[in-house]
């Protein structure tokens, strides 16, 4: 049985021009790219994001305070030694490699205003939906441990305010992944498509960075940057050359889509035309096929 259909499609306006998708589900999340507020060299103030509490075990008297172990710093100038090539915008967030260190934020999270939530992160988790979290992440930073780990998952609120998690990514500080302090690497969590027995079905998304490393490979720090969310199945990165077009498909790993196309996107699905079958093997696979005319539509239903 069909589970969910994506809202995007590559269009083909003329067999000599590149193709074009529909823009995917993006979700917005609030201060994403921790531009506010603006700062001229460091912060330990992040608007929309939450800090997770200190522990009865971390002693702020011998060091820094726990308020300081996250944070926002500007990018500094290009052709500096330091300078992140490819920083969304002027500023980054820092995360102390230290236990229990977390930046999260969902509908009900505060910042350091202190003020009550302005529930202004609203999305959810939608039966027949997968959801995908890619964000900029930098190791090595302050010298950080080689084995040093970082979480990122996405996790809904139970009852009792716990957060449950949905999907979850564990990157280790390894020089063959970040082998270097200026440029961001892309890692994603990526969740199974949501069905409505689900006990996050309908819950409020959240999103989480925690410092999972061991006391013996603390210190050190992380550098995150540009968190971006997407609510697939979704088609992405289309081009077109040699009477092809190629596009990305996003959405459930190891799920199995259907691509269909259709040179008119207003007829039913049903006349829409079968264009292979794609297993989705790690949550994004990339998907060729032949143009037949002049002006083409895709679309991806998952079959299972």
């Amino acid at each position: 049985m069909n589970r969910s259909l994506t809202a995007g499609f590559c269009a083909l306006l003329f067999a000599t021009v590149p193709a074009r998708l529909a823009s995917p589900g993006t979700i917005n999340i609030p201060n994403y790219s921790f531009e506010s507020p603006a700062t001229s060299y460091v912060s330990i103030n992040i608007d929309s994001w939450q800090k997770s509490p200190k522990p009865d075990w971390y002693q702020e008297s011998g060091g820094f305070l726990w308020t300081q172990l996250t944070g926002i710093f500007k990018n500094t100038p290009p052709g500096s030694s330091d300078h992140i090539d490819n920083c969304d915008g002027n500023q980054a967030l820092w995360l102390f490699a230290v236990p229990e260190v977390a930046l999260f934020q969902d509908y009900d999270s505060t910042d350091w205003h202190n003020l009550p939530p302005n529930h202004q992160f609203n999305a959810t988790f939608t039966p027949g939906k997968s959801y995908h979290l890619t964000v900029g992440v930098i190791g090595t930073g302050g010298g950080m441990l080689q084995g040093a780990t970082l979480e990122l998952s996405l996790y809904y609120r139970d009852a009792a305010s716990n957060h449950i998690v949905v999907g979850v990514t564990s990157l280790t500080n390894d020089p063959t992944v970040f082998s270097n302090n200026t440029h961001l690497v892309d890692c994603r969590v990526d969740t199974a498509t949501v069905k409505s027995a689900d006990p996050w079905a309908g819950q409020h998304i959240g999103i989480q960075f925690k410092s999972t490393v061991s006391t013996n490979l603390q210190g050190g720090y992380w550098d995150l940057d540009n968190a971006r969310l997407l609510e697939g199945p979704a088609l992405l990165s289309p081009a077109f050359g040699n009477g092809q077009c190629t596009f990305t498909l996003l959405g459930e790993p190891g799920g199995v889509f259907q691509i269909l196309t259709t040179t008119n996107p207003a007829v039913p699905m049903s006349n829409w035309r079968a264009g292979g079958i794609v297993t989705n093997a790690t949550g994004s696979t990339g998907v060729t096929n032949a143009i037949g005319a002049s002006q083409s539509f895709y679309r991806a239903v998952q079959l299972r």
